[in-house]
């Protein structure tokens, strides 16, 4: 399983935490997904279905900003 790790800005409570987890749930190949609302991260597993970029989009279109390191 691939995983990936990012920190956005936006995440403020257990309604956004559901939102988030629910998007991102709907692509296929993501098997894991942790939202860490005290550091404001997000974390995904997917498998060879799902890419990096479909992720990304995703967390994005749900209202969400990735910081950039």
């Amino acid at each position: 399983m691939n995983r990936v790790h990012y920190y956005v800005t936006g995440l403020q409570n257990s309604q956004n935490k559901t939102q988030i987890k629910n998007a991102l749930d709907q692509i296929e190949g993501v098997q894991m997904v942790n939202v860490d609302l005290g550091r404001g991260s997000i974390e995904v597993g997917y498998s060879e279905s799902a890419s990096e970029c479909e992720i990304k989009d995703c967390i994005e279109h749900t209202g969400f900003t990735i910081k950039s390191n």
